[in-house]
């Protein structure tokens, strides 16, 4: 009888052990950047490992290693095709990497073929016009754009296709116009935007609210509009949003990571709740608006669901846009 009690319990034992697998902790960890130091991938990774050791997650600090190539293509088929099982590396990502991914430029592999792990924080899109504009809001704009399309040129920091260049279509998409005849200077970055706009070589800046808000506070431009779904905080909170101005344009720049395909479901596991309790640190929360990020609380499943549905709509812009087929 005790006998068979001892093996009805072992096998119930059993049971768990297999339903719940031991989230157990890398004994190192590294975080991959996909590009040059000093842009959007190193800041990812660079908050995170910053806040992992403050806030006594990982023993060991976390090593970064810089892989540049095709804004984070070289990464994404490294991790994939190289180290697809290892625990403790992840990859910085952002909603650039979706678009890419959209477009086909990271090779043969889709959206499918790496674990989304979650957000650090993100961004929003945003579109300027110089102080003495007489465009006062988005509507002014659009109304503009419908009258006269080729009176508006657009400077981004970005080639056509990126997210700038995309950030802008939507506009000229509100106003009726087809964004492949839209009139758009490719610059390097929000400053030299904000030169051109201030000297008028294009009537409309696109980029994110972070790059424009100092030129905003300082009185040289006008952001008409931020395209996040509810009124941002802080600074930015008496900037109208896209939407209540009636107008349904959204761009969230998400920062975020993700593992290779073939990291356990346990070792994922560990990174998904060590983001969530992160994310509720206060040093990560100041090191997060230090950076110019807003909270972009997602997780698990509903991050990969997040960016699979994101690489869904920038398929559906790039072959309206003429970008793929």
């Amino acid at each position: 009888m005790l006998g068979k009690l001892t093996g009805a319990m072992a096998a119930a034992c059993t049971v768990l052990l297999i339903g719940s697998p031991v989230v157990a902790k890398p004994g190192k960890t590294e975080c991959i950047v996909g590009a040059k130091p000093g842009g959007g991938f190193d800041l990812t990774c660079r908050l995170l490992g910053g806040t992992l050791q403050s806030a006594n997650l990982v023993e060991t600090p976390m090593a970064y290693t810089y892989m540049e190539g095709g804004v984070g293509a070289t990464a994404y088929n490294h991790i994939i095709g190289t180290r697809p099982g290892e625990a403790g590396t992840v990859v910085a990502a952002s909603t650039g990497s979706a678009l890419l991914l959209a477009q086909k430029k990271f090779g043969a592999h889709d959206e499918n073929a790496v674990r989304w792990v979650g957000a650090l924080g993100a961004e929003f899109g945003s579109v300027i016009v110089a102080q003495d504009s007489p465009y006062k809001s988005l509507k002014d704009l659009i109304e503009g754009i419908k009258a006269k399309p080729q009176d508006f040129s657009v400077a981004g920091g970005g080639a056509v296709g990126s997210q700038d260049w995309m950030k802008a279509a939507l506009i000229f998409k509100a106003a009726g116009q087809d964004p492949k005849k839209m009139r758009y200077i490719a610059l390097e970055g929000g400053g030299p935007v904000v030169t051109n706009v201030l000297g008028g070589h294009v009537k409309i800046g696109s980029s994110d609210v972070a790059e424009f808000m100092p030129h905003h506070t300082s009185g040289k431009v006008r952001i008409l509009a931020v395209m996040s779904p509810e009124r941002l905080t802080g600074d930015a909170k008496d900037i109208p949003t896209a939407k209540e101005q009636g107008y349904d344009i959204l761009w969230t720049v998400w920062r975020g990571l993700y593992v290779g395909p073939k990291v356990s479901d346990a070792d994922y596991q560990w990174w998904v709740e060590t983001l969530e309790k992160l994310s509720k640190t206060p040093d990560f929360k100041k090191e997060q608006e230090a950076r110019g990020l807003y909270p972009f609380p997602s997780y698990g499943k509903a991050f990969a669901d997040h960016v699979k549905a994101d690489v869904a709509r920038f398929k559906i812009l790039a072959q309206e846009a003429g970008l793929i087929k």
